[in-house]
């Protein structure tokens, strides 16, 4: 059977720090971080503050698509 797709769904966060200073967004080095949402709460776009071990400090991360 086929898995229902539910009102919490993963997404993926990623360093806005790594990104701005790096020309290739798909470097080994970005910070990503995979966490739920719940699309009905909040439908735009999350961003929360977490820390960036490539940073080595507490940074803002967006969620990019999949």
């Amino acid at each position: 059977m086929e898995k229902k797709k539910g009102v919490r769904g993963k997404i993926i966060l990623e360093c806005t720090g790594c990104v701005r200073n790096s020309h290739n967004r798909v470097s080994k080095g970005v910070s990503r971080y995979i966490t739920q949402k719940n699309r009905h709460n909040t439908p735009n776009r999350l961003e929360l503050k977490k820390f960036c071990p490539r940073c080595y400090k507490h940074i803002i991360h967006g969620e990019i698509k999949k």
